[in-house]
């Protein structure tokens, strides 16, 4: 029997790029911060199995790569919120600590699991303050919050590059989704487009998710 030997930096290199070639099949999900809250835009070809949804009263949730995989942990991050919710109070389930339960997952999965999750996941949180807070989770687990705008799947570092020196102050929600629609379909050509919008908002009532299309 042969024994092969792989160094950790050629395994981790390896697990990296797979899960990069994964997540760029997929197409492009941008969260923006707007004047009256948080926005998502995904390109979506499916008007069934949608991108974006919400988590608790106040997050919403966002993936991109392979559908099975960010929607199972979706549901993980809706059940981790419900039972926090129940047991403590409503208001003890904050972003951060959602956003900290996925990158330990991924974290865990990436580094002992042979097949490494093909997904990016965002976060995004409106406080009762009107504060917005935008995290972004690797496939690796490696946890950053972001300030304004986030793009994940597709040609996202491309897009992110162009997007944060373009928008450097929240628009108008409207504006928002022209600007990112326009953007989109620019790093998208000869594709067909179909737009999944979703947005958080504080508008006084106990849930700020809402889906537009």
């Amino acid at each position: 029997m042969n024994n092969f030997y792989v160094s950790p930096e050629q395994l981790i290199t390896d697990k990296s790029e797979f899960a990069k070639k994964g997540i760029e099949k997929g197409r492009t999900t941008v969260i923006i911060e707007t004047k009256e809250g948080l926005l998502f835009i995904a390109d979506n070809p499916s008007k069934h199995l949608f991108k974006t949804s919400e988590i608790y009263d106040q997050i919403g949730f966002a993936g991109a790569g392979k559908y099975s995989e960010f929607e199972n942990l979706r549901i993980a991050g809706i059940r981790h919120a419900d039972m926090k919710g129940f047991t403590y109070s409503r208001k003890d389930v904050l972003g951060r600590d959602i956003a900290n339960l996925y990158s330990q997952a991924l974290g865990f999965i990436f580094n002992n699991e042979i097949k490494p999750y093909e997904v990016e996941l965002l976060i995004g949180e409106v406080t009762d303050e009107n504060e917005k807070n935008i995290y972004h989770i690797s496939y690796d687990g490696t946890l950053s919050d972001r300030e304004v705008v986030c793009s994940i799947g597709g040609k996202s570092e491309e897009l992110d590059s162009k997007l944060s020196k373009l928008y450097r102050k929240p628009l108008f929600r409207n504006e928002a989704i022209e600007l990112i629609k326009e953007f989109i379909i620019n790093e998208t050509p000869g594709k067909t487009t179909n737009f999944e919008i979703s947005v958080i908002e504080n508008k006084g009532n106990a849930r700020y998710f809402q889906r537009l299309l």
